[in-house]
Formats: C-alpha cells, structure tokens, sequence
C-alpha cells in the first residue's frame, strides 16, 4: 500500500462509479450529499463500489465503516486516513 494524495484518491472514486453508473459527471457530484442519491446507486452497486475501491486500493473496508463512505467527502476522508496509515 502507498501513499496517496486527496487527488489521486478523488480520481479513483470517479474511476469506479463511472465504471458502475457511466452516466454520473464529476463535476456535478455534490461533495457533502449522500452518493446513492446523485449517482441513483441501489444497495448492490454501492457494495460494488467498495469492493472495486478495496480492490484498488488495496486496503480492507469494514462493513462497520461502509457509513464514512456515504458521500464523497467522507470517502475521500476515510480513503486517505486507510491509505496513509504508516
């Protein structure tokens, strides 16, 4: 696992839900709203997205944290915490 900046990790996360909702735009994504919402992702798809991002990654996601990925700040947040642990 290595370092990551709050860009490179922004940039993953697009990655995945454009691979999984194609239609979605980056720039429309409201960073502090819940992703399900703007993305319409059913609970399948949002499980999906976890598996990708730890497939990605490299890093376990507990269910018990599935909750700090709701929005795109709080993934970002959460995603940079896991990654830069040292």
């Amino acid at each position: 696992m290595t370092s990551r900046t709050r860009e490179e990790i922004r940039a993953v996360i697009f990655d995945v839900l454009g691979a999984i909702a194609p239609e979605i735009e980056p720039a429309a994504i409201v960073p502090d709203r819940p992703l399900r919402d703007q993305v319409d992702l059913d609970s399948f798809d949002f499980l999906n997205v976890i598996i990708r991002l730890h497939e990605i990654l490299g890093i376990d996601i507990p269910e018990s944290d599935y909750a700090e990925l709701l929005t795109l700040n709080g993934a970002t947040d959460y995603l940079m915490r896991r990654c830069n642990l040292t």
